[in-house]
């Protein structure tokens, strides 16, 4: 955004129509709010409906760089660990360091966590979190002759940091595209929000694909809150002619469709930022404490917005947090000795403001990434592959376990193209449409948000594709309305035990 410390005068006779209108424009290009206008959805006629308090949100946190997943979830028995330290070589983490986790289904293999997520531990233990093993981008299921002879398609630019980055926000691997799966839901579920200034999905990451939908945008925030038109409502002399300068310019009536659209977007834009800036302030500070480092005042903010969800009119909302750096083609274990401690610091801090504000079970974090990392080393580091492990964080998880298939680790193995680059076993389609549905996406609408989905799950399967969330945290559908997702509202779970969970 442009500042006026650029103009020669901060008086009024220095603010002529030109300059101001040249500044406002740069500043509004820039400005967060102005792409957050939430477009018209009348064309969708959505007519959803929702019960009293029904509120679910999605908080998607995005490992940019990719990963090296397979030393977040270790095998630890004695035969598979030896496999694991062979594979791994110098980036294998000591056996006695791993933190002993017990999945609730038997895996006939026992694992540990990287010695420096003891919150994550802690979250596992307690039926919070969950793992997802060797998920990744696949345009159809793929065995490894399939693979190899080329008769099944493979992700466009496999391998390629920004094709594997927008499959992973698109979910639609085969082809390049400009809207996320996030966007789409926006798309077809964003009517069911009581306000319509401030857009169902929020990022604190900037532009990203994920929350870009065909006809819906996201609203950009900074763990600071939002970001408003410089020096306008400031109680100076110049911001004061500022404000009324641009009140008055955005009150006209101008002919150019350009021009009339450009106002009234800018209108939306500040209202927007004004409304948000205002909920947020007036909010009881939070008991949670929370770290420091920039992701925990990420997920910080997330929490106070989604703590002021009521006063903003929200049903239905979605975040997104990008931590980038994992690109490490060097010191692995260095690295992620660093970096593992913020993530797990910013999980349990995020969880347990969650539990405080009573919304435990209305809100799913889960993690995704360019793409898992080679087993074998390049010497201290790893390079691109393919599938990797994520996380699935909530109330409404079924915690406590894994889902899908954590994959054999020996080189040459059924899964592994070479190098222990190994082939998906469960897709990205699956991951997110049990996450959609969740979320209140009608199984006739599925398509829509994820265009592949037929080639691995049937939309009107009785069943989700992974069984991760909890069915009686699932929305149940009244009527179907015309292409819009009907949400009538999820129960919630009865609270029992000390954890306060009934699976």
């Amino acid at each position: 955004m442009k500042d006026d410390r650029d103009n020669k005068k901060d008086s009024p006779a220095g603010v002529s129509r030109r300059n101001f209108l040249g500044t406002a424009s740069c500043a509004a290009v820039g400005s967060t709010a102005l792409f957050s206008t939430v477009l018209d959805l009348g064309m969708f006629n959505v007519m959803a409906q929702t019960a009293p308090g029904d509120y679910k949100a999605l908080v998607c946190l995005f490992f940019g760089g990719g990963i090296d997943s397979f030393n977040i979830v270790v095998p630890s028995g004695p035969t598979e660990y030896a496999e694991y330290a062979q594979v791994r070589q110098d980036l294998a983490l000591p056996q006695i360091d791993l933190l002993p986790i017990a999945p609730a289904t038997p895996q006939g293999r026992q694992f540990g966590l990287h010695p420096n997520v003891p919150e994550l531990q802690t979250l596992f233990a307690n039926g919070d979190l969950a793992f997802l093993n060797n998920v990744g981008t696949l345009v159809e299921p793929m065995t490894l002759q399939q693979y190899r002879d080329g008769s099944v398609r493979r992700p466009l630019g496999l391998f390629s940091h920004s094709d594997q980055q927008m499959h992973w926000q698109t979910s639609i691997p085969d082809r390049r595209n400009a809207s996320g799966w996030a966007g789409r839901m926006a798309d077809v579920l964003g009517a069911v929000n009581n306000n319509q200034n401030i857009a169902m999905n929020i990022s604190l990451s900037g532009q990203n694909t994920f929350q870009s939908g065909n006809i819906t945008a996201h609203y950009t925030i900074t763990e600071n809150g939002s970001r408003g038109l410089r020096g306008y409502g400031g109680s100076s002399l110049a911001d004061q002619v500022k404000t009324d300068s641009v009140d008055s310019l955005l009150a006209m009536t101008y002919q150019h469709l350009f021009e009339q659209t450009f106002a009234d977007r800018m209108r939306g834009a500040i209202d927007a930022h004004l409304e948000f800036s205002a909920a947020i302030a007036a909010l009881p500070p939070l008991q949670t404490v929370f770290s420091q480092t920039r992701l925990s005042q990420e997920f910080r903010m997330v929490a106070q917005t989604i703590q002021a969800r009521q006063t903003l009119g929200m049903r239905r909302q979605t975040f997104f947090i990008s931590m980038g750096g994992w690109d490490h083609h060097d010191e692995v274990l260095v690295n992620q000795e660093n970096m593992l401690p913020i993530v797990s610091a910013a999980l349990s801090e995020f969880n347990a403001a969650m539990v405080e504000l009573g919304v435990q079970n209305d809100v799913t974090t889960f993690t995704a990434s360019d793409f898992g990392r080679t087993l074998t080393s390049n010497g201290r580091g790893s390079d691109h592959a393919w599938g990797g492990n994520h996380m699935i964080m909530g109330g409404a998880v079924r915690g406590a376990d894994f889902y899908g298939q954590y994959p054999s680790l020996y080189l040459g193995n059924s899964q592994d193209t070479g190098r222990g680059r190994l082939i998906p076993t469960t897709s990205t389609d699956e991951y997110f449409a049990e996450l959609a549905l969740w979320f209140g996406v009608a199984r006739q609408d599925l398509e829509i948000v994820l265009p592949n989905i037929r080639r691995f799950y049937d939309p009107a399967s009785p069943t989700t594709p992974l069984g991760i969330i909890s069915p009686a945290t699932q929305p149940v559908y009244g009527p179907v309305y015309p292409r819009g997702g009907n949400i009538t509202g999820g129960a919630r779970p009865d609270r029992a035990g000390p954890r306060g969970r009934r699976r």
